[in-house]
């Protein structure tokens, strides 16, 4: 598994694998009715076809032809085929995933309907920039708990900022990486997820996007679902396009895990952060599922 100073901002230029990996992942997207070999997308980011595999061995976990079969159509409707039976009977048990070490584990509360209303006025939010698997990070903490997470993109930093300001537009936003750090490591570091020390997240939306929000932190790790599942899962079995736009505007990524929701056909349908990077994410937990051999339960307390 790689490792990452998830302290220090990572620079634009700097060189990052994932840059290489959301390269290669937007070739094979667009030519995704042929598959290209291994050996052109080692040609297409400017490698040997034997640095590109050991790139994605170190990125991932595992091997490329593996990492591009997870994030297939074909893989990702055998997914939503297992989440019925898998995802039903963890949440009947209680449970955040199906007895595997995999899950991330989180204990989350929710601001109250008047702090969401007033747009977080009087919430004071520290934000900073970090390294993460998936390219640069902006991470939001609250004085309870992590409650924003997004990634820079071409846009820059200042948009990325701008994206969260928006969810709360009347809090007050101060740089402080020294507070996120933390809750970064904890998200994206696999070592930390521990069912003893869970991370903390606060959720601040309206009751509907709580209550999809919620349903999202019960998909566990090697699974998925679909927009239509989480809308009978919440008692909205006609509102699947409400639930849609509830997950686009999730504001934890990659905890709470809106990538693991797909279309109904299995395609993997879009991401507020861009689907290279979903596919990116969903490659990653394949390499993290392949790669352990351990067997745990895991738990979200709530």
């Amino acid at each position: 598994m790689p490792t990452f100073d998830l302290q220090s901002p990572a620079e634009p230029d700097s060189g990052d694998d994932y840059a290489r990996i959301r390269d290669a992942l937007q070739f094979v997207t667009d030519r995704s009715k042929r598959q290209p070999s291994i050996e052109e997308i080692s040609q297409h980011v400017g490698l040997s076809s034997s640095h590109f595999h050991h790139l994605f061995k170190r990125w991932a976990g595992i091997t490329p032809k593996a990492f591009l079969q997870a994030v297939t159509i074909d893989h990702a409707r055998r997914l939503l085929r297992d989440n019925a039976s898998v995802l039903d009977a963890s949440l009947e048990l209680g449970l955040s995933g199906p007895g595997r070490l995999h899950d991330l584990f989180v204990t989350q509360e929710a601001m109250t309907p008047g702090e969401y209303k007033t747009g977080g006025r009087g919430l004071a939010l520290a934000y900073g920039y970090h390294r993460s698997p998936f390219g640069e990070a902006l991470a939001v903490v609250a004085p309870r708990g992590l409650t924003g997470l997004g990634f820079v993109d071409a846009a820059g930093r200042e948009a990325a900022l701008a994206d969260m300001q928006r969810r709360w537009p009347q809090a007050t936003f101060v740089a402080d990486q020294t507070a996120t750090a933390p809750y970064v490591r904890r998200a994206f570091d696999p070592d930390l997820w521990r069912p003893e020390q869970p991370l903390r997240i606060v959720l601040i939306g309206s009751d509907f996007e709580l209550r999809v929000w919620n349903t999202l932190l019960g998909v566990p790790l090697g699974t998925a679902t679909s927009y239509a599942s989480l809308a009978a899962r919440i008692g909205k079995p006609g509102a699947a396009r409400a639930v849609g736009a509830a997950v686009g505007r999730n504001p934890i990524s990659f905890v709470v895990p809106c990538h693991r929701v797909m279309g109904s056909t299995g395609a993997l349908t879009g991401y507020h952060w861009g689907l290279a990077r979903k596919q990116a994410i969903i490659g990653w937990e394949a390499g993290r599922i392949a790669g352990s051999d351990q067997n745990f339960t895991s738990e979200s307390v709530v």
